[in-house]
């Protein structure tokens, strides 16, 4: 089967107050158009659909707008609640979404029907697993939600670690596949060693619920989800990422999904195809009003955060100026009387004196020094030479 891997959607999630609903719904008909392109039989959603608990209405109408879209006529959609998702929420229209060939696993105790009269229909489903059938192919899903005992309906028991609970239930969800079919594993969890962004929430990012990858089931493919960064650990685990870029510490990451072919000789042609929607994000520095606003002038388009090398604060005339330059500006950092960034030691020995004094003129006031001092540094310098 061809399947395609995303993750952490984030529905209704805003920019410093910037509505992006409509970017998100760009991304996800992008998605959808892959979909068709590639001839994906299975998409596997790893968790975060939304941004909130509770969801607008928008966010929910365009979900399941763009949900039923990317499933087609012919496709199977997999999707798992993540942590910042409501569990039980998110599959509540299951009994609508099915006969769709979309199938939600949120940890509150339900799974899908078997059978269907969709080309990828299910085979088998339990509480942590989910069988796809395409013809005579099968492949094998163990499915975990975002892991909580209170998720999972579990009592803390104290003497069972984290990992060791993590250990019980991936097992579980792997002892299903008696057959030995094809396995992906579907979670949304931080895996030690993962690369965190500004945007994520910090609940169990890099302490006592950390997991390590050697506890990761020996499948095919790994999808998760969670952190935005996409990256790629050894035996095919995976984070697609998120499909918009959402915190500024993400300019210049590109985001994509992940393609691949599943069969019985194991996952091949997978790829991580770029998506091209949605606004960019920027992080400039500029030493002054008058190269601030020129340089705002040359993003237009994007989302931007500005540093700023002033020697006294800002006025409102000029934060206006700027905000006036580029209505993507969403966040003005000002740096009162701090350099900028520092030059090493080998670009320093390039420069000539002047070169060098003006440099640090900029440093301390924002701006080039005037030319009369320039003159004056020149023929101080001149004499120094001469002496």
């Amino acid at each position: 089967m061809r399947i395609l891997h995303t993750s952490d959607w984030h529905i209704g999630k805003r920019l410093l107050g910037r509505e992006r609903i409509a970017e998100q719904g760009e991304v996800l008909d992008e998605i959808a158009a892959l979909c068709e392109t590639e001839k994906v039989d299975l998409v596997l959603v790893a968790g975060d659909v939304f941004d909130a608990y509770l969801p607008s209405a928008e966010a929910e109408d365009l979900f399941y707008e763009k949900i039923k879209k990317i499933a087609g006529d012919e496709r199977a959609v997999l999707v798992i609640s993540g942590n910042h998702d409501d569990n039980v929420r998110l599959g509540a229209a299951t009994a609508l979404c099915e006969p769709q060939g979309i199938y939600i696993y949120g940890n509150y105790g339900y799974f899908p029907r078997t059978g269907g009269s969709r080309p990828v229909r299910v085979a088998e489903a339990d509480t942590n697993h989910i069988v796809f059938q395409k013809g005579e192919e099968k492949i094998y899903c163990n499915v975990l939600p975002y892991p909580s005992e209170t998720r999972l309906k579990e009592d803390k028991n104290q003497n069972e670690s984290f990992t060791d609970k993590m250990r019980r239930w991936i097992g579980a969800g792997q002892a299903g596949n008696t057959e030995n079919l094809p396995s992906v594993f579907l979670s949304h969890l931080f895996v030690a060693g993962g690369k965190v962004s500004e945007g994520e929430r910090e609940i169990d990012l890099g302490g006592a619920r950390a997991v390590p990858l050697s506890l990761l089931p020996a499948c095919n493919y790994t999808a998760l989800g969670h952190l935005h960064r996409r990256q790629h650990f050894k035996n095919n685990v995976y984070y697609s990422g998120s499909v918009l870029q959402y915190a500024f510490d993400e300019a210049g990451v590109e985001k994509s999904v992940v393609v691949f072919t599943l069969d019985g000789n194991g996952v091949r042609d997978l790829r991580q195809i770029g998506l091209r929607s949605g606004k960019k994000l920027v992080r400039l520095q500029a030493r002054g009003v008058a190269e601030a606003e020129e340089l705002l002038h040359r993003y237009e388009g994007c989302y931007i955060e500005l540093t700023i090398y002033l020697s006294e604060p800002l006025s409102s005339a000029q934060v206006k100026t700027l905000k006036d330059a580029n209505d993507g500006l969403l966040s003005i950092v000002p740096e009162i009387g701090s350099a900028a960034c520092e030059l090493s030691a080998a670009e320093r020995r390039q420069l000539s004196p002047l070169e060098l004094f003006c440099e640090f003129y900029r440093s301390r006031y924002a701006e080039d020094p005037p030319q009369e001092m320039k003159e004056l540094f020149m023929s101080v310098t001149e004499e120094a030479h001469e002496a």
